[in-house]
């Protein structure tokens, strides 16, 4: 099968090719897996944190990829969960112990055992791929492969990072970054809180004039002090300017959800314009999202489905994966970046 693989943590500012196109052996499932043929992976910043290192492969050389979506091929042994030609989608939670505190309150995704697609496992940025059944998702009818893809990691981040923050009807919402997460994260609001009013801080003005398009209130630069106080702030950015940003935009009692597997190192200083007064007094709270559970990523897709939600693509070929990330690192961005790997 063609596989994009990495075979060494490299610096993208000087390696823009660090995936190679190689060609592998057919994995073969366990007895409780399925064998997928995939159809398309979406691309997503974590991988930039794999490649440079920030939350690095336990082992090399790696397939990445952790939004996979394509059509069961072949049942392991033990597994009957889904019929042949059925389509499904592996998201970032490739397993979990299911036996600690964390899994049975539900929290498997604090599991210290917790193995993530792409990182820890082979992902999709391949032909092929396997997965427990256990860890595998039904993909509604109402999406399209490509559609399908972010869903299953942008959009179920987004859909924990929504209820982390504690909102209610009519409270008011910031984004702050308006990637892939984010614009998902506005559809769904608008739908779920019709009386919120959501606010967008974004670097370039492509993005806050797709957030308007999109229905948000108002769209500002990362810098620029919103026209109200607000209640909830999620943070979709690889940066620590934002953080301190959002910080200042939010109300008393305010809480900022950081949506983020690393912080990049870059502007990191940006935290030592931290003024106490003014950033975390009066019971401001900061909370980080990690990971995302099965739940999460089921209830996503039902909402998803319902609403519907239909993410915005750009599509580009397996062997295209460096020129994705490429654009990614360099903030070219609008919607999410889908690899298709089967015509």
């Amino acid at each position: 099968m063609r596989a994009m693989v990495l075979n060494q943590i490299s610096n993208m500012a000087v390696n823009k090719n660090p995936l190679a196109l190689v060609n592998l052996p057919i994995p073969v499932p366990g007895a409780n897996e399925v064998l997928i043929e995939v159809s398309n992976c979406g691309v997503c910043h974590t991988e930039l944190d794999e490649i440079e290192g920030r939350t690095p492969p336990t082992h090399l050389p790696i397939i990445l990829g952790h939004q996979v979506v394509g059509r069961v091929i072949q049942n392991g042994a033990d597994a009957n969960r889904f019929k042949m030609g059925e389509r499904v989608g592996i998201a970032w939670i490739y397993s979990a112990c299911g036996h600690c505190v964390s899994c049975k309150n539900g929290a498997e995704n604090l599991c210290d055992e917790f193995r993530a697609t792409g990182r820890d496992v082979h992902g999709g940025y391949a032909e092929y791929a396997t997965v427990s059944e256990d860890f595998a998702h039904k993909i509604p009818d109402t999406f399209t492969d490509s559609q399908a893809a972010p869903l299953l990691c942008a959009g179920a981040v987004g859909y924990r990072s929504l209820h982390l923050t504690g909102i209610q009807d009519g409270m008011r919402l910031g984004l702050t970054g308006f990637g892939a997460s984010a614009h998902l994260v506005l559809k769904m609001a608008m739908h779920k809180y019709p009386n919120t009013r959501v606010f967008v801080f974004a670097r370039s003005k492509t993005e806050r004039d797709f957030a308007r398009q999109l229905g948000a209130y108002w769209a500002g630069a990362t810098e620029t002090p919103a026209p109200e106080k607000l209640d909830c702030i999620i943070d979709t950015t690889p940066a620590w300017q934002p953080v301190v940003e959002a910080l200042n935009n939010l109300k008393s009692g305010g809480r900022l959800v950081i949506n983020a597997i690393r912080k990049e190192e870059a502007d990191k200083k940006a935290l030592l314009d931290i003024d106490y007064a003014r950033h975390l007094w009066m019971e401001k709270e900061i909370k980080s999202v990690a990971n995302v559970t099965r739940r999460d990523v089921s209830e996503f897709l039902e909402l998803a489905a319902r609403i519907p939600i239909a993410p915005e693509v750009q599509e580009f070929a397996l062997q295209d994966a460096n020129q994705a990330l490429v654009e990614m690192k360099e903030r070219k961005i609008r919607g999410a970046k889908v690899l298709k790997i089967a015509d």
